[in-house]
């Protein structure tokens, strides 16, 4: 008799918990598989001090295979699950495609930034949820700093040190806290123009900061960020955002070059294809975590609405402190109904208090409801999380000592581009890169292509648009109907940043050699040497045909065009403790362009005036923008 398979959904917060407590209680009697579109469960409440420069990008992110022992890991994201077939399909990182088949499956898929209607923000605007968004905000706030200290115009320096969040939530509040204290001491080696110093604004349409908080600790959070010289400005929020400033609510406008989107979250769209009941967006499960009229379909994290014991008649917030401890109930329910272990039980707690790290030696912090602030509550904040983490605990005690006795180093490395994390990206975790089936260089499902722009995606806050280069071939088809030769996302020619050198260029290397790049023979989408001209098929379990999926149950190639109604609240998916949950593991698919072996061929008929032009996020020189001003290049 063959083990029983359950298949897990996602590996954030609550879907690694899972993981490893059904690693614990099946002891071999089950086969479990984790799809996750990473190799890593990434520890989000400290990912501000990522983008500080505080800690490095792989102290936050604990290996899942190194970690979870018994499990097999898969690499991909769910794009279609057959409840009837009991089967999930998914892409896989170079485009392949696979099938999982399961007896139990467990949807932990975790949520993506939730966008509001506003113009402007989703081509200029970045989002805070993956390891990309950290590591691209690290580097442009580095740029801008240093293009700011350089600048022979006032306006323009004052533009370029000035940074807008928007969302005073957890994660808006630490990354406008520890933003601050890190452009200070980066001014501290790169002066400025007499009396100038950067900026940062804090903005929400909330009374107060951080409302999910005692309000005694909310006056101290806001206290702290004044003190900094953090521009809090309460009941305001951005109007309109443009790639030389925003217009707020109150009639301001401000010039800045970086628009940071912290105003919360939804839950991943895989759910809503299920055609199951949904509570906002979310799928309704029992208290056992389990979906009524499905024994076999379980869900936890920030995709259940799971009714809150403790409050009846409501749910159980998106904050990873619930999501954590979803996945260890979720888990001996699942062990539970296989009879393999485990005792069947509701899932009931209470929340065990707040912590909001500030930087330096200041937090503010209600464990258990006990109200703390300053050093005494920076104490507890730190060890709290080190408490947390499921692995990696040394390596950030280390980095943190190391910070507290050495400079940080400001550098920027330029390894994430504006185009590979646009806003509304359906998996913020995972960079767009150049020949990945599903993304192209500025454009795809998930990218800020689109009818009307002026600017292109590296042209966002903080990024230069380019020129279109010649020997572009775009893609068949593009998402929405538009002609392929319209939309942003060709492939750049050789010889440009992200794309193939050109053979004259100076340090040049092959195709293969770039990093996201592969020979044309090799990738998927594109002529190889086997004469195949469309995306590979793997099936990881037989050679069949993809099953069919049951009515509703298909996962479409953009995300849902409908915008999610604005909020007053600006409630936060946060960690354990009031951090944020993940555990992404979707992306929609979307046609490879195709690259012809040949050289480039000569550059075609300038692209319409309202399209930009594709092209990588550093232009090699002086380029053009689309009001005839010549303006430098991204760094």
């Amino acid at each position: 008799m063959s083990r029983p398979r359950i298949v897990i959904v996602g590996a954030g917060f609550a879907g690694y918990r899972t993981a490893r407590t059904l690693s614990r209680l099946t002891r071999h009697q089950a086969d479990i598989v984790l799809l996750n579109p990473t190799d890593y469960f990434l520890y989000l409440p400290l990912l501000p001090q990522v983008a500080a420069g505080i800690l490095e990008p792989r102290r936050v992110s604990v290996s899942l295979s190194g970690t979870l022992p018994r499990v097999r890991l898969v690499l991909g994201e769910a794009d279609g699950i057959d409840l009837d077939g009991r089967t999930v399909h998914y892409t896989d990182p170079e485009g392949g495609e696979g099938t999982l088949r399961y007896d139990r499956l467990v949807l932990a898929a975790g949520s993506v930034n939730k966008l509001l209607p506003i113009p402007g923000v989703a081509e200029h605007a970045h989002g805070f949820r993956g390891l990309p968004e950290a590591l691209y905000l690290r580097d442009h706030v580095t740029r801008q700093v240093e293009l700011a200290a350089a600048a022979d115009d006032r306006a323009e320096c004052a533009a370029r040190c000035t940074f807008v969040v928007v969302g005073a939530g957890y994660t808006g509040t630490e990354v406008a806290a520890h933003g601050q204290m890190y452009t200070d001491a980066q001014v501290r080696r790169h002066p400025m123009r007499t009396g100038m110093r950067p900026r940062w604004m804090l903005l929400d349409v909330a009374e107060r900061v951080l409302p999910e908080m005692d309000e005694r600790l909310s006056r101290t959070a806001e206290r702290v960020l004044r003190q900094r010289g953090v521009d809090v400005r309460m009941g305001t929020s951005v109007k309109e955002a443009t790639h030389d400033g925003v217009l707020l609510t109150d009639g301001t406008t401000v010039d800045t070059r970086t628009l940071v989107w912290c105003v919360g979250v939804r839950p991943d769209p895989l759910v809503e294809s299920l055609g199951l009941p949904m509570e906002r967006g979310r799928l309704l499960v029992d208290p056992h975590l389990q979906v009524p009229g499905r024994p076999e379909l379980f869900a936890c994290g920030d995709v259940a609405a799971v009714p809150d014991l403790t409050k009846p008649g409501q749910y159980t917030p998106m904050t990873a402190q619930h999501a954590w401890r979803h996945g260890k109930v979720c888990a001996e329910n699942v062990a539970a109904s296989l009879g393999i272990g485990g005792q069947r039980r509701a899932y009931r707690h209470r929340d065990m208090g707040f912590v909001v790290d500030l930087g330096g030696a200041k937090a503010a912090a209600n464990p258990l409801g006990v109200p703390m602030s300053g050093p005494a509550a920076g104490a507890v904040t730190r060890g709290y999380h080190l408490a947390a983490m499921p692995g990696n605990r040394v390596r950030v005690a280390a980095d943190w000592l190391l910070d507290a006795v050495l400079p940080r180093q400001a550098v920027q490395l330029g390894l994430v581009r504006s185009w590979s994390v646009p806003l509304e990206s359906a998996s913020p975790e995972v960079a767009r890169v150049p020949g990945r089936p599903d993304a192209g260089p500025a454009g795809s499902a998930g990218s800020v292509g689109g009818p009307g722009r002026t600017e292109p995606a590296e042209g966002r806050q903080g990024g230069e648009p380019a020129k279109a280069r010649p020997g572009e071939e775009p893609a068949k088809s593009q998402p929405g109907g538009e002609s392929a030769k319209s939309q942003p996302g060709g492939e750049p020619a050789k010889g440009q940043p992200g794309g193939e050198p050109a053979k004259s260029q100076p340090g040049g290397e092959p195709a293969k050699a770039q990093p996201g790049g592969e020979p044309a023979r090799k990738h998927p989408g594109r002529p190889g040497a086997d004469g195949a001209s469309g995306k590979r098929h793997r099936t990881s379990e037989s050679t069949r045909p993809r099953p069919a999926h049951a009515p509703g149950t298909s996962r479409k190639a953009a995300e849902p065009s409908a915008a999610p109604k604005p909020s007053t609240g600006v409630r936060r998916s946060e960690a354990p403790g009031g951090t944020r949950s993940s555990g992404r593991t979707r992306s929609p698919g979307a046609p490879a362009p195709t690259r012809s072996a040949g050289p480039p061929a000569d550059p075609g008929p300038e692209p319409p005036p309202n399209q930009p032009p594709p092209g990588p996020d550093i232009a090699p020189g002086p380029v053009k923008r689309t009001d005839g001003r010549a303006v430098e290049g991204d760094s």
